[in-house]
Order: C-alpha cells, then structure tokens, then sequence
C-alpha cells in the first residue's frame, strides 16, 4: 500500500516535471520569437530612419543648390549688367574720339588752308614792296635831280629847320613856365607849408638813454644788489640794462641805449620793490612778465596812432611793427611821434593841394616804418620799409612814397614829394633832432650786431655807455676754452670794423644751471 502510494507520488512528479518542461520549453521559444520580432522591427526602423534622413539630405543638397544657382545666376546677371554698360560707355566714348578726330582733322585741313593763304598774301605782299621800293628809289633819283640835293642833305636840312623851330618855341615855352612858377610857387608853396604847421600842434619830447627809478629808502638799494651781487647780475643778465646804484638818495639809474629794453628794466624793478620779493628765480619771472606788459603797450601805441589819424585797414602785424617805433629814436627825435606829425602834415598839405587826404596820411605814417626792423635787416630804411608795407599788402603809391622820401627811389608821383616835405618839416623843427644821440645808438648796435654775429651767442648786451659789452652764451656749445677765444675773437673784429673812444671790455658770460621741482 505504502509502495503503491510513493510510486503514485513518484508518477505525479514526473508528470509534473513533464509539463514543467513543456510549459519552459514553450516560454523559451516563444520569447526566441518575440527577440526575432523585436530585431526585425528595430532594423526595419533604423531603415525607415535612414531612408528619411537621406531624403532629407537630399532636400537640404537640392535647396543648398537651389539657393546657390540662385545666387549665381543674380551675380551673373549683374555682371552681364554691367558688362553691358560698359560697352555702351566705351562705344561712346570711341563715337567721341571718332567725332573729334574728324574735327581735327578738318580743322588742320582749314589751318593748312590758312597757311597757304596767308603765304600766299606774303608772297604777294613781297612783290608789291618790292615794286613800291623800286618806285620810291625812282622818286628819290628824280627828287634829287630836281632839287640838286642828295637823300642826306635833305634830311640833314629839314632836320635842322625842325630844331630850330622846336628851340625857338620851347625856349618861349620855359620861359613862360619859369615866369609863371617864379610868380606862384613860391607863394603856394609858403602859404601850404605855412598852414600845415599852424594847423599841427603836436609836443615834442626828446628820448634819454637813461631812467631813474625812485626806491622807498636807502636799503632797497642793498636787497636789489643781493648777497655777493646775484640780484643786480641776475637782472642785468634778464633785461641788457645796467644798473647804477650810487650816491644818489632812494634812486637808482637805469643805463642803455636800447628804449625797450631799458623800459622792460624799469617796470620790473618797480614790480619787484613794490612786491618786495628779490631774488633770481623771481627776476626772471618778473622780467618775462613785464616783456609781454611792454608788447602790449607797443600794439596799443600802434593802433593809438593809426586811430588818432584816422588810417584803417592797416595789417594787424604792421600796426605791430609800427608801435615799435614808440621806443625807436632817430638823432634824438621819437619815430613813432615823428611819424605821426609828418602824417598829419602830409594829410593837410593834400588837402590844400585838393588830393586824397587819407592816401596821404597813411603814407606819412608809414614812411619810417623801416626803422623798427633795420637793425635786424641790411640796407636803407626807406627801402626796407617799403619792402615791409609791400608784404602786408600795402598799395603800390604807399609803397612808392615809402621807399622815396630819402630819395633811396626816384618819386613818381606828386604824393612821393607831399611826403619828402612833410618828413623835412618835421625833422627840421628846433630841438627836433641832435646827430650826437643817433650816431651813439648807432654804435651800440653795431657792437651788439658784431657779437650776435658769432655761433653759440643767445643774447647781447652794450652797456656803460658801449664801454663793455657783456655776451650770454649756450653753455652746451660754448665751453671754458671757447669763451675765451670768443671774447678774444668779438675784440678783434671790434677792432676792424668800429671807430670807439678809449676801451671796450668783452664779458663773455657761460652760465650752467640745474633745475628740479619737489613733488607733492
């Protein structure tokens, strides 16, 4: 019983593991066939996948291509455009040329026809001359057999008969001028001359060749010249001006020859004792300040001037120039004064002469205007300073009436004379002028020209009435050795070329300075 019941057992096991068998056999294959089925439906995808993106690709390449066809056919049309518009340009312009190479050629058909006509002319003009030659020395033998005189003595005899008459009638003519000017020009001539000065009252005031400068007190005069001098050298040295502190109480005299110079001295010492700060650096501040005061002035005294006579239109750079001869004398005479006066004088005699009042005015007031720069330029004055008016656009009358009133040109027109007297009335006044103070300024340029002339000389400085001359020298071209044969050399041609009372002593002055600043 128990054995039938374990094989019953046994049985059903078996059985069982049958149908599990058959149950995982049918499981495994049937997931064999799912893997298949999922394979195939992968492949089957990427290949619909890969079909739409080769078609894409496709697409993209026929648009890409679409597009650059598009683009290339738009290029080539332009080109073809202007391919076009060229060739239209470039067959105008060979109509053109075609057009005027016909022109040409019938013009240089014509101008070979005018040659042919005019030699033609030529020749007959020659044949005639030739005949009228033959018939006029035909007449002249026939002429000669008539009178029994040859061509010569005919001349010579018609010739002579001309003289006379013209002798006879232009000795009748002088004399009748002559009676006529003896009798008029002298009283026209006083009567204009005699008004012009009555109607100029103008004041004279003679230049000196120094200034005195009036101190607070007697100690000033210690502080200007400064430990061991450097105070007083410094403003030398800044200005070309000496100095003379001397006995005289609260003054101090300011010595040279140069106005300008000596007017820059002035108003910085006057800047530097009212201040009361005296030292080198200060000095030369100082003294720039007051050069740039004095060219101030200068402009003003130049448009002053050309107000006062009611002269326009004057280059600004002129006007300048002519405000420089407010510190330029001529034989002790002011010529900026003196200009004026011969302006107004010319200006009253045009006007009793009836001629242009104002034409006149302007040539009187430039007529010296040569004297502002003759120091810096070679020559007359009258002729530099119509080369100067002439630069700044000056008309040519002025011009001409500039450069003749010393008769350095031949005047030209009656103006050129109007301004020759008025600069004779002028300088003639009383007192107006004294040749000793011209010729003593002239020497004291001369000294400072010869000086400057020489390489690595800045500035130049005559002073102790031209009895020494103190030269300022760049001290990285002139060295220890060179300023000694400089002062040697500038003796030398001193010597040559200038006639001087006594000695002149030759300061050659090399001077090296180191600066800096402090920084904050």
């Amino acid at each position: 019983m128990e054995y039938t019941v374990v094989l019953s057992s046994l049985t059903v096991m078996s059985i069982g593991l049958g149908v599990a068998f058959v149950l995982v056999k049918k499981k495994a294959v049937q997931n064999t066939l799912d893997l298949e089925k999922e394979k195939k439906r992968i492949i089957q995808d990427a290949k619909n996948k890969a079909a739409t993106l080769l078609k894409e690709a496709q697409l993209e390449a026929k648009s890409r291509l679409l597009e650059m066809k598009s683009v290339f056919d738009t290029e080539t049309e332009e080109t073809r455009s202007e391919l076009k518009s060229e060739d239209k340009r470039l067959l105008k312009k060979r109509e053109k040329l075609d057009k005027q190479e016909d022109q040409l050629s019938k013009r240089e058909q014509g101008i070979q026809k005018k040659e042919s006509d005019v030699q033609k002319s030529l020749d007959s003009a020659q044949t005639k001359q030739d005949r009228y030659e033959a018939l006029l020395e035909e007449t002249k033998k026939e002429l000669e057999k008539v009178s029994g005189l040859t061509l010569e003595e005919a001349k010579e005899l018609l010739l002579n008969a001309m003289k006379e008459d013209a002798r006879h009638e232009g000795a009748k003519l002088v004399k009748k001028i002559t009676s006529e000017a003896r009798e008029n020009a002298d009283k026209e001539a006083k009567k204009i001359i005699s008004t012009a000065i009555q109607r100029y009252a103008g004041e004279y005031v003679a230049e000196r060749t120094v200034s005195v400068v009036h101190l607070p007190g007697d100690e000033m005069k210690g502080r200007i010249i400064g430990r061991e001098g450097r105070n007083i050298r410094a403003l030398e040295a800044a200005t070309g001006i000496d100095l003379i502190i001397d006995d005289t109480p609260e003054a101090v005299i300011l010595s040279g020859f140069n106005p300008v110079r000596r007017e820059v001295a002035r108003l910085s010492l006057e800047k530097l004792i009212s201040d009361g700060r005296i030292h080198p650096a200060r000095i030369e501040d100082v003294v720039e300040r007051a050069t740039e005061e004095v060219d101030r002035v200068i402009k003003e005294a130049g448009e002053q001037a050309a107000f006062d006579l009611g002269v326009h239109g004057i280059d600004p750079e002129l006007i300048k120039v002519l405000g420089k001869l407010k510190f330029r004398t001529s034989y002790a005479q002011n010529v900026l004064q003196h200009s004026v006066e011969v302006a107004f004088l010319s200006g009253t005699i045009a006007a009793e002469l009836g001629l242009n009042i104002k034409l006149a005015k302007r040539m009187g007031l430039l007529h010296d205007i040569g004297k502002a720069i003759d120091y810096e330029v070679d020559g007359a004055h009258a002729i530099i300073g119509a080369k100067l008016a002439k630069k700044y656009g000056e008309i040519d009358p002025v011009v001409n009436a500039i450069a003749s009133h010393h008769e350095d040109q031949m005047p030209e027109a009656v103006y050129d004379f109007i301004v020759q007297s008025a600069d004779a009335l002028s300088g003639a006044r009383p007192g107006a002028r004294k040749e000793s103070l011209e010729n003593y300024i002239k020497r004291l340029e001369d000294l400072e020209n010869i000086a400057n002339a020489f390489d690595g000389v800045v500035n130049t400085y005559a002073i102790q009435a031209g009895r020494e001359i103190r030269v300022i020298t760049e001290s990285e071209k002139i060295n220890d050795e060179n300023a000694v044969l400089l002062s040697r050399d500038i003796a030398r041609q001193i010597e040559e070329n200038l006639t001087f009372p006594g000695q002149v002593k030759v300061v050659v002055i090399r001077e090296t300075r180191a600066v800096e600043y402090t920084k904050k």
